[in-house]
């Protein structure tokens, strides 16, 4: 959703996931050492009436532009259903504010051998919100699942790299791997799953896509389909009873509506567009009663080219593209300069980006040339470019509701036309987006956005091996020294190591330019100032969402719908 959602919850950490929205963003943190900036601090947060302790009650509403596909989580790969998940089950590690693994599930972990077993000690506390305990069980039952051949899932490479899982008692797993995996730890903040519910299930044709059983802060009530899904606290959650009665996601899928919605109360909390943020959100009563923040997402958007079409195979076509595309007009149009470019699938600033790589120019005439080179030239003077009798001609996809990407979609056009390019746009409902077009490859240009993990291990979406239909790597990019690079950096440890890998991956990724990639956008959240201890961290500013609360006296919903 990442109108819908804060870019996506911490196990972005863990999965590359599709962003319906990318770009609002409302989870994606800085990383640490950068400074967030807090926009406006409502009058109403700062208040010297704020009660000594937080009280219990109120819901939190909020809008999402996607609609989850499946709140089974190894089985999406779309935000929206990362984000809501994130608050039903739990993990046996995760991140905190300031984007460190600590313990969740498990009480305690080892890493042991040079990194090559880790042992979990899991809680004994945690039960399922049916009232069964959850165990090691749960957990061996969820790896053999991600293993499974006929899991239809996209995150199952870090489990095939384990050599040996050893359930040793009821709360205590071990791991082993055939040598040391830069990822084996984090790749432990996957939500665990209930072996008692889901063992023997169609996992395609299961009641609990729809109405899952968790451990986490918040249960599942209910999913109104195309209309609202419905979170209420679990008052049996092994670390307390979130202060909020629940959560509610309304499925809102046009940004304005959303915020109309906003403006009239009915949402607590979105992520704003560049505009909303800087003409629409400047009054006095919005900074009475809204808190605002702005920082640089770990998102970026980007144009992905199907090299499945003869169009996009040549790599001089795609450069040429880069040529002929300006990212500094749609920062400036699309994101009024809230924003900065990006040459790669990192978030500049951090310390996997490579900031030696120099940007394509803006240069429609060295476009126009090189695709000449390529083969592409008005041949019968019409003013389009063609080749063996075929014109350049192609459709531009992306997702319904999403303003910004119909923006880049429509400049991108413009641009295109100005070199004899002819480029239609359309735009599709956000599930039919990633189930008929995304998952089966039939399409020819996407525009879209990634969410980007804390770690640089970006195999699962550019790993020749992911080229499949319901694959990540859904523009059909195979490079076999690229692949080489991605595995060896799974196999370094240190962040020394891993350096010079990923800088050779973007220098690949930036020849080749299998996306063109645009810019990472700045999160701009909103939330109602009745809200207490929303605090920007690295991680954003929802990672606490479970502590969130609100004074009787400005409490306004008394039961969870």
């Amino acid at each position: 959703m990442n109108f819908g959602r804060l870019l996506m919850p911490l196990l972005a950490v863990v999965l590359c996931c599709v962003a319906a929205c990318g770009g609002d963003g409302r989870d994606s943190g800085d990383q640490p050492g950068q400074k967030t900036e807090v926009e406006h601090r409502a009058a109403d947060t700062a208040s010297a009436k704020r009660p000594a302790q937080p009280e219990q009650g109120d819901l939190l509403v909020t809008g999402t532009i996607g609609e989850p596909s499946n709140l089974i989580p190894p089985l999406a790969s779309d935000s929206a259903s990362h984000e809501v998940a994130d608050l039903i089950y739990v993990s046996l590690v995760r991140y905190n504010k300031d984007i460190e693994l600590e313990p969740y599930a498990a009480e305690s972990y080892e890493v042991l051998d040079g990194g090559r077993r880790l042992r979990f000690t899991l809680r004994q506390d945690i039960r399922w919100t049916d009232g069964v305990e959850l165990t090691a069980d749960d957990v061996e039952f969820t790896y053999k699942l991600m293993i499974d051949p006929k899991t239809p899932t996209a995150y199952s490479e870090n489990y095939k790299l384990v050599k040996q899982f050893t359930k040793l008692d009821k709360y205590t797993v071990e791991i082993e791997y055939e040598k040391p995996f830069a990822k084996a730890l984090i790749s432990w903040a996957t939500d665990i799953l209930p072996k008692h519910l889901l063992e023997g299930e169609d996992l395609m044709d299961t009641k609990y896509s729809r109405h899952p059983v968790g451990a986490g802060p918040f249960k599942f009530k209910r999913w109104e389909a195309g209309r609202r899904i419905i979170l209420e606290a679990n008052d049996d959650y092994f670390e307390g009873r979130p202060h909020l009665d629940g959560i509610v996601y309304r499925v809102i899928p046009d940004i304005s509506t959303m915020f109309l919605e906003l403006k009239a109360g009915n949402l607590d909390m979105m992520g704003l567009t560049p505009q909303q943020y800087l003409f629409q959100t400047t009054t006095s009563e919005w900074e009475k009663f809204y808190t605002k923040f702005k920082y640089l997402s770990f998102g970026y958007n980007y144009i992905g080219w199907n090299h499945r079409r003869p169009m996009f195979q040549d790599k001089r076509v795609r450069q040429a593209l880069a040529h002929a595309v300006s990212k500094q007009a749609m920062i400036k149009a699309v994101l009024f300069g809230l924003g900065r470019p990006t040459v790669g699938p990192y978030k500049p600033g951090t310390w996997m980006y490579n900031d030696a790589i120099t940007d394509y120019d803006y240069d429609p005439a060295k476009a126009k040339a090189m695709l000449a080179e390529a083969g592409w030239t008005d041949s019968d003077g019409d003013g389009w470019l063609d080749k063996d009798g075929k014109p350049f001609a192609f459709t531009l996809l992306t997702n319904q509701g999403n303003e910004q990407r119909i923006k880049i979609a429509t400049i991108a056009q413009a641009n295109l036309k100005d070199i004899g390019i002819q480029v239609k746009i359309r735009t599709v409902e956000w599930a039919a987006f990633l189930k008929e077009f995304l998952d089966k490859g039939n399409f020819d240009a996407v525009v879209m956005g990634w969410t980007i993990p804390q770690d640089p291990d970006i195999f699962n979406v550019w790993h020749s091996s992911k080229a499949v239909p319901g694959g990540l790597n859904f523009i059909g990019y195979k490079n076999p020294e690229l692949d080489e690079l991605l595995v060896q950096g799974r196999h370094s440890i240190t962040n020394e190591e891993r350096k010079p890998i990923y800088d050779k991956v973007q220098e690949i990724l930036h020849e080749e330019q299998p996306y063109l990639f645009l810019y990472c956008p700045l999160s701009l959240p909103v939330v109602s100032s009745r809200f207490m201890d929303v605090t920007p961290a690295p991680a954003g500013i929802s990672h606490n969402l479970k502590w969130w609360w609100v004074p009787e006296d400005k409490q306004r919903y008394t039961a969870v719908p």
